[in-house]
């Protein structure tokens, strides 16, 4: 999950343990554009502190007042929307007149956030089911999905650890790509056998690892919430943690390099008696076309397909590199031959 909403949470376990009151907002629904999505969430605290969002601040405002003014009332959950109308769209700050459905819960010791935090930082992923006319709520082992769902009755959310990143090789493209994911928010690992690069490796926030490959795939049981990204050049350690992360449940699993190295890498990879359906999920040339050169560039090529995937989004053939660059020999030739 989101490292912001783990925070929502832990907060909100410290200031229950702590005697204050606290009230747990969570995005149940949105229609429309909407600055955060469905399981965002947001704590007030009965003095008006607040961790946490739910849009782009004038809703937190509202909720933050409301308290203040009031308190915190409610002894049960309730369903609330802002946004319905044109004027309170643009008065909570709601984007070109999208509605956003909140739930509000009162917290108490029963509503187990305590032992939900524990069980997010000890790695499990957990279903959250939170009974609308009691208040109680119930924790269950889940899937690896994210997911929201509210029928007016219950709201079941999902929560889990953060999602990981495995990245092949800690070359200067790598420093980049790092840096950024970190701030995406993944837990970043960085496999580098390499001597030469590992020991000048300093991007904080990252995890250095001087395993062989393949052997830290395998050790780091990859799942849906798992990208990996070969990055070396070198075939003897990008094909080591290709073979291997093309059968796990990873969501994305990609590489570096040109459309020939591509059609080579994938030739070599059947030779590691890869099925036909594992080589399609390979990602490569990496990266959506956006005309990159410099390894900033690239790295924001690359992430940005790589949060595509994340989100379920399929991107059309001419954002992916090896469509879009195909298009554009075809536009030349064009061109040369007067079309």
């Amino acid at each position: 999950m989101d490292s912001v909403d783990l925070e929502v949470l832990k907060h909100s376990a410290r200031w229950l343990e702590e005697g204050h009151r606290a009230l747990l907002v969570t995005v149940v629904k949105t229609w429309g554009s909407s600055p955060r999505p469905e399981g965002a969430m947001l704590a007030v605290r009965d003095d008006g502190h607040v961790v946490g969002s739910v849009s782009g601040g004038c809703i937190e405002d509202d909720l933050i007042d409301r308290v203040r003014q009031r308190g915190i009332e409610q002894s049960k959950p309730e369903a609330v929307k802002y946004g319905i109308s044109a004027e309170e769209a643009h008065r909570f700050g709601l984007p070109c007149g999208g509605t956003i459905q909140l739930v509000l819960e009162p917290l108490t010791r029963e509503s187990g956030i305590a032992q939900l935090c524990a069980a997010v930082e000890s790695g499990r992923l957990v279903a959250r089911t939170l009974d609308m006319a009691t208040g109680a709520a119930r924790l269950e082992p889940a899937q690896a999905t994210d997911g929201v769902l509210f029928d007016g009755a219950k709201l079941l959310t999902i929560h889990g650890p953060r999602y990981r990143m495995l990245v092949i090789g800690a070359g200067q493209l790598s420093r980049y790509l790092c840096s950024i994911a970190v701030g995406l928010d993944y837990q970043v690992t960085v496999c580098d056998p390499r001597e030469e690069y590992t020991d000048e490796w300093d991007v904080p926030g990252t995890t250095i690892v001087r395993t062989m490959p393949d052997d830290t795939v395998m050790d780091m049981k990859l799942d849906e919430r798992c990208a990996v990204i070969a990055l070396t050049h070198d075939p003897k350690l990008d094909d080591l943690a290709l073979m291997e992360a093309l059968k796990t449940p990873a969501f994305y699993v990609g590489a570096l390099g040109s459309r020939r190295n591509n059609a080579a890498r994938r030739e070599r990879l059947k030779e590691f008696d890869l099925s036909d359906a594992e080589l399609a999920r390979l990602h490569g040339p990496v990266g959506i076309y956006i005309g990159s050169r410099t390894p900033p560039e690239i790295a924001v090529s690359i992430l940005a397909e790589v949060t595509a995937a994340k989100n379920g989004v399929s991107l059309p053939e001419l954002l992916q590199v090896e469509g879009a660059k195909a298009a554009r020999e075809v536009a030349g030739k064009g061109e040369v031959c007067g079309v």
